[in-house]
């Protein structure tokens, strides 16, 4: 269980997150959504501290992540699994050696490193690009050698910073559809930040709206979406219908 509460964060005369509160089931997949800017992202980087908020609190199974010293915060990092927007692979490493770098560093048996490696690349559909070095990947193709970089620690916690952001439109299904499955047959919890509204629909146990640095509606994805109380809500409501329309007018030949 997540729960995270009193988060603020200001860089300058901005104030990034503000009095942030949210609570997180085990095994709940939470899409976090809002307009860019919004504050998504820092607030995504907060958990882990890739980002030191100014203050609040963030208790994984009643550790409170902020007060941890390094060494510690190390040992929790290995149970928080981070999919970047960017891929950041080593070129000159293979798929499985990029997947397998850091359990080596953090200690892991080489053999048993490879083994867990392996097994996270099959686990996103990477099984015959094992000796394959990134630029004979596809973009979606080196995203999911980073969703399988994070999976082979087994963490308790994934964190998804707009995974697909950096990716060509046609290449973004690939990375999605692994997405899809890892929320429905994993058990850990999952907290998404994106803007892929077909994704959040089919996918979220509950969605959460930011606007501004706050959270200003969270709810399941029929709640939020058909009813909501929100400007933000309201706006994401206008643009499904917009979508639905304008592919009811396509399937139809209408102009």
């Amino acid at each position: 269980m997540l729960v995270i509460q009193d988060l603020y964060k200001q860089f300058g005369s901005l104030v990034a997150v503000n009095e942030f509160n949210l609570r997180v089931e085990t095994g709940e997949t939470v899409v976090l959504m809002g307009p860019s800017g919004c504050g998504k992202s820092t607030a995504i980087r907060t958990i882990n501290r890739l980002i030191e908020p100014d203050r609040g609190s963030i208790m994984l199974n009643d550790s409170n992540i902020i007060a941890m010293e390094p060494d510690e915060l190390r040992q929790a990092r290995k149970r928080i699994g981070f999919v970047f927007q960017h891929f950041n692979l080593i070129g000159r490493l293979s798929a499985l050696e990029n997947v397998m770098l850091g359990l080596v560093m953090s200690g892991v048996e080489r053999k048993n490193a490879e083994s867990r490696a392996a097994d996270s690349l099959c686990k996103v559909g990477l099984d015959n690009h094992l000796d394959h070095k990134p630029d004979q990947l596809s973009g979606g193709q080196q995203q999911r050698v980073g969703i399988a970089r994070a999976l082979a620690y087994e963490p308790e916690l994934m964190l998804w910073d707009e995974p697909t952001a950096s990716l060509d439109p046609i290449l973004v299904r690939e990375v999605l559809v692994v997405m899809e499955e890892l929320a429905r047959f994993r058990s850990s919890t999952m907290i998404v930040v994106t803007h892929e509204l077909p994704f959040a629909l089919r996918v979220a146990d509950r969605i959460v709206l930011m606007d501004h640095g706050r959270i200003v509606e969270e709810g399941k994805p029929s709640q939020v979406f058909v009813s909501p109380i929100s400007d933000i809500g309201k706006r994401y409501k206008e643009l499904i219908e917009y979508q639905m329309n304008t592919s009811a007018q396509s399937l139809s030949g209408k102009p």
